[in-house]
């Protein structure tokens, strides 16, 4: 029977083994990378065609375990001032108050509630969209792609594809109503960078 001192030594050295794959299980912290972050948008224009628009993700912050979704969390301001549809009077007249209001409101900002996981790589994201100061519930469809090293090495970085649709009408943005259609199709492509020390809170610009 081994003696006390010998089941102590035991205990220690299974105790520090598993202290790495803890701190390897629990959720990792990522910022954004905002170049390679992006956010299309669709809506259509009196029946004749649906032009895009993309707008920028300014900052942000995404915590994600892929072994466990139910502790993941994300918030992030858009930018409003990034908007681009093509032809700078377009960008102008959509970021005058009838529209979007940037002047008044230059970041939208999303922030989290809950993860839904559907299968290996596909959830459901609720959350709550502030746009105009107007606040509303919003879920979106993502596809986890990929985590781990990029291909120099330079960091750790974890990737989505989301969507979703909002009706226009949510957030006050009424005009046009019979040339401008009301419901908006939204795509985004996320990326970011792996840094425990990011801000996981809301730090607007």
């Amino acid at each position: 029977m081994p003696s006390p001192r010998v089941t102590c030594r035991l205990l220690f050295t299974l105790a520090s083994m598993a202290l790495p794959l803890a701190a390897f299980a629990a959720p990792s912290t990522f910022r954004y990378d905002t170049q390679h972050s992006q956010i299309l948008f669709s809506i259509d224009h009196n029946g004749f065609s649906r032009p895009f628009g993309r707008l920028h993700i300014a900052q942000g912050w995404l915590r994600f375990d892929p072994d466990d979704w139910s502790h993941s969390a994300t918030e992030l301001d858009i930018d409003l001032q990034s908007l681009d549809m093509g032809d700078a009077d377009w960008n102008a007249a959509v970021l005058k108050p009838a529209f979007l209001d940037a002047g008044a409101s230059r970041y939208a900002h999303f922030t989290s509630t809950s993860v839904e996981r559907k299968d290996a790589s596909h959830g459901v994201l609720h959350g709550n969209l502030t746009l105009r100061g107007v606040t509303r519930p919003v879920a979106l469809s993502f596809t986890f792609n990929r985590m781990g090293g990029t291909i120099f090495g330079m960091h750790n970085a974890v990737g989505f594809s989301a969507t979703t649709t909002l009706n226009r009408d949510d957030f006050g943005i009424t005009a046009n109503a019979n040339s401008i259609g009301h419901g908006v199709s939204v795509w985004l492509e996320l990326e970011a960078i792996q840094d425990n020390k990011v801000q996981t809170h809301k730090e607007t610009p």
